[in-house]
């Protein structure tokens, strides 16, 4: 059918068929490992593709990678493949590449891909570096001060360079910001020195990533996949996880409202869809929901690939229109709980009860329910998934490096770009400030050497003869005082004293 993506057919001789103007209400890929999900993400992308839809995915083991190469007569699988196409009735079966880039956050596997920490912004990077209310409260408290001074936060560097600004003036700044301690401020960038060996020193850099480099299409208007390297990244899942919600977020500001085009924007793929919800806070889960409801009217479509329903929030499941669901095994009261809730969200069938066909689906077989023209669930069939046309199995190192060297975006991003920004400008400040400092302490310094001390007066003190003469003048006046009378008294009295003191 044209406008649609064939996905196979069900036990009731049906094709399933995922209409593109329905694309955009979203869809869920689950099942337990091993039962083929990979490959029916990989013949999805493929239809993307050849409709001239954009396509991300991450590609978390690896085996993503073989879409950028045609499938071959050698392959091993060559032959189940053909079965499996007639036995669907696909007759115009046939193998062929689709265009790729290759995107690497460490620059190994593909073409870096880089975000500024402006970029990201405090909310995330909180995510990221899982910090406490208080730790938040700083973090917001450093991007508000680089915002006010005019310092571009572009680096770890940056950041750690305004953190540390933060403490060292936390007591004029906490008058403006709110309460800035020490410790709280210290938290934050023993943080930060856990993301640079988790590797976000490479991350955090420019040239930053452009949108519009992952939403191209080739000259024959084939929409380009963008596989994202993950084998590496997840091992850091609090990075993967905060990176994809992140161009999940950028996507959904940067786009314009479409409504319900004739075909996606664009189509995500996001692998290990659980990492996303894995201990996100509230606010988080509140936030990724209200992009899945808003921005399928931007005409992107969002695919959850996981090995259970249960992974992903209510809240998230309710937004998914598309549902494939592979075989999912019961081995344990939680398990048997987990297929009665997927067995659930299905239209039933009467012609099986789905809590039983879950669990005996083989490998390539799935339940599909998908959206009709109305935007309507359809009854849930049991459907034997077509075969790729692209490679099943990675790309080699060699296959992988050609693929870069024809990439449209080649020479872009391969060279990091480090600009002045807070850190430099602080550098500037810094020695300001210190500068200042000393001129100050030398011209008190100064001030204070050329102040006279006051001196205070001394009495002099009187020798040993002169306190004894005195004492006999008095003595011999007091008594000559009493003996001398008459007018003359005084007068000889002045005159006796007088010849002693010249003596």
């Amino acid at each position: 059918m044209s406008g649609s993506i064939f996905i196979g057919k069900d036990t009731d001789g049906k094709a399933q068929e995922l209409l593109l103007h329905r694309a955009n209400r979203h869809g869920l890929i689950a099942g337990a490992t091993g039962t083929g999900k990979t490959v029916t993400l990989q013949i999805l992308a493929e239809g993307f593709s050849k409709a001239g839809v954009p396509v991300f995915a991450a590609d978390v083991k690896g085996d993503l990678s073989g879409i950028s190469q045609a499938g071959s007569k050698d392959h091993k699988l060559h032959d189940k493949l053909l079965s499996r196409a007639k036995k669907i009735g696909l007759k115009d079966y046939s193998y062929g590449a689709r265009p790729t880039i290759f995107w690497d956050l460490y620059g190994k596997k593909g073409h870096p891909v880089r975000t500024t920490i402006s970029e990201m912004g405090p909310t995330m990077l909180t995510r990221l570096m899982d910090l406490t209310p208080a730790q938040e409260g700083i973090l917001n408290i450093a991007f508000e001060v680089a915002e006010d001074n005019n310092w571009p936060l572009l680096d770890l560097k940056d950041l750690k360079s305004t953190l540390t600004f933060v403490a060292e003036q936390r007591k004029e700044l906490s008058m403006q910001y709110g309460n800035i301690t020490n410790q709280s401020t210290s938290a934050v960038i023993r943080s930060l020195l856990v993301l640079e060996r988790d590797g976000a020193e490479e991350f955090f850099a420019e040239p930053a990533l452009k949108l519009s480099d992952m939403m191209r299409t080739d000259m024959s208007s084939n929409g380009i996949v963008s596989i994202l390297a993950s084998d590496q990244l997840i091992n850091h899942p609090r990075m993967y996880a905060t990176f994809l919600l992140w161009l999940l977020s950028e996507l959904f500001e940067e786009l314009p409202e479409v409504g319900d085009p004739d075909k996606p924007v664009m189509v995500f793929f996001f692998d290990e869809a659980h990492l996303l919800f894995q201990d996100a806070p509230k606010a988080l889960v509140r936030k990724i929901e209200q992009v899945a409801r808003l921005i399928r009217s931007k005409g992107v479509g969002l695919y959850f690939v996981t090995q259970n329903p249960g992974d992903i929030p209510d809240s998230v499941l309710s937004q998914i229109g598309n549902r494939i669901q592979h075989a999912l095994r019961a081995y344990t009261p939680k398990e048997i709980k987990a297929i009665k809730a997927s067995a659930q969200a299905f239209r039933a069938n009467p012609a099986f009860k789905t809590e039983d066909v879950i669990s005996d689906l083989g490998v390539g077989e799935a339940l599909v329910s998908l959206l009709d023209a109305k935007g309507r669930p359809q009854v849930v069939g049991q459907t034997l998934i077509r075969p790729p046309s692209s490679r099943l199995g990675p790309a080699s190192d060699t296959e992988r490096k050609i693929v870069m060297n024809r990439s449209p975006v080649k020479g872009e991003y391969d060279e990091v770009i480090d600009r002045k920004s807070a850190y430099e400008m602080l550098a500037v400040k810094r020695k300001k400030i210190a500068e200042a400092k000393e001129k100050s302490d030398k011209a008190t310094a100064k001030a204070t050497a050329k102040k006279k001390p006051v001196r205070r007066r001394r009495r002099k003190r009187q020798t040993a003869l002169e306190a004894g003469t005195k004492a006999a003048v008095r003595s011999l006046g007091a008594s000559l005082g009493r003996k001398i009378a008459g007018k003359h008294g005084a007068a000889i009295m002045r005159g006796i004293l007088g010849s002693m003191m010249r003596r």
